[in-house]
C-alpha cells in the first residue's frame, strides 16, 4: 500500500530539525517512499528548496507547517508558557490551499506573534480551504486534553476541527517514540476515531534522518537552549526514533489500525 511521511522538521526548524532537504529527500527515496511532506516549526522558509528538490528527485513534495495556535484569540497576549499556545499541523492540497498557507504563516508573525508565532481558530475557519489539519504531536490540543483524562474536551475540539475543515480533510494523529504517556494518548485517539468517524494518520515526528543522527539533533537543541549535553535540567526528547523510518516501521507502531498508515498516501 506504501507510506508517506506527513510529519517532518527540516533544517529549516532552526536549532530543532537536523533533516537537510537533500539528505532528506534521497533518504525518502532511497526507502522506495514516492512522497514525503516538510512540516518546519511556525515557518516555510525551505518551502521552494524543498519543493525544487524533491521535484528533481522524482518525489511528490507536500507542502506543509506544524503551526501554533492561541487558544484564545491571537492577539491576546495575557497567557504564558505552552497555555499560550498549542500545536496543529497543515498541509496543502493544492494551489488554493499553498496560498492559504502562506496567509496563515505570515499573519501568525504580523498578527499572533508571541513568544512563537501564533493563529487562532477564527483565522483559521477563514483561510482552511485546501488544506488538510491533523491532530499534531503531545503539545496539539487534542493530545493535550486526552493526557489531561479529559476525553470529552478532546472529543469536542476533535468535531471542531472536522468543521472547520473541508469534507475529509482532518486527520487524528497516531505517534509513538517511545515517550512516557504517549501510548496512553494514542489509545484514546483511537477511541477518538472509532466513535467519531474521523480518520487516523500514524506519523513520525521527524527531526532527523536516522537513528544516529539523534545526538547531533540533541546538540542543536542544546545551542538553541543556551544549554550543554551535560547538563541534566535540560529541554531534550526522551527518545532517539524522532527519523525518517521505513514503512514496515511506521506500520509496526500501530499494527492493530493498518488504515491509520494506509491514510498517509491517501
Amino acid at each position: 500500500m506504501g507510506f508517506t511521511h506527513l510529519h517532518v522538521h527540516s533544517e529549516y526548524s532552526l536549532l530543532d530539525g537536523a533533516c537537510r532537504i537533500k539528505g532528506l529527500v534521497s533518504r525518502v527515496r532511497e526507502l522506495g517512499q514516492t512522497a514525503v511532506a516538510v512540516t518546519d516549526h511556525g515557518n516555510m522558509y525551505g518551502a521552494v528548496n524543498f519543493y525544487k528538490e524533491a521535484k528533481a528527485a522524482g518525489i511528490k513534495p507536500i507542502i506543509g507547517c506544524e503551526v501554533y495556535v492561541a487558544p484564545g484569540s491571537r492577539f491576546d497576549r495575557s497567557k504564558t508558557g505552552e497555555d499560550s499556545r498549542y500545536h496543529l499541523l497543515l498541509l496543502c492540497r493544492n494551489e488554493k490551499g499553498y496560498r492559504n498557507l502562506c496567509r496563515l504563516v505570515s499573519a501568525s508573525y504580523t498578527e499572533g506573534f508571541y513568544v512563537k508565532p501564533r493563529i487562532d481558530l477564527d483565522i483559521l475557519r477563514e483561510c482552511s480551504e485546501g488544506l488538510i489539519g491533523l491532530s499534531a504531536c503531545l503539545a496539539g490540543e487534542i493530545p493535550r486534553l486526552l493526557a489531561r483524562d479529559d476525553y470529552s474536551g478532546a472529543k469536542n475540539a476533535a468535531l471542531r476541527f472536522v468543521d472547520i475543515f473541508d469534507e475529509d480533510s482532518f486527520f487524528l494523529e497516531l505517534q509513538d517514540h517511545g515517550i512516557p504517556g504517549q501510548r496512553e494518548v494514542g489509545n484514546g485517539i483511537i477511541r477518538l476515531a472509532y466513535e467519531t468517524g474521523i480518520p487516523l494518520a500514524v506519523t513520525n515526528d521527524a527531526h532527523y534522518l536516522t537513528r544516529e543522527d539523534a545526538y547531533a539533533q540533541d546538540v542543536l537543541m542544546c545551542i538553541q537552549t543556551g544549554k550543554t549535553v551535560a547538563d541534566t535540567d535540560r529541554m531534550r526528547f526522551d527518545s532517539s526514533e524522532l527519523y525518517i523510518k521505513s514503512e514496515e516501521e511506521m506500520r509496526g507502531l500501530y499494527p492493530d489500525v493498518p488504515e491509520a498508515a494506509d491514510n498517509t498516501v491517501k
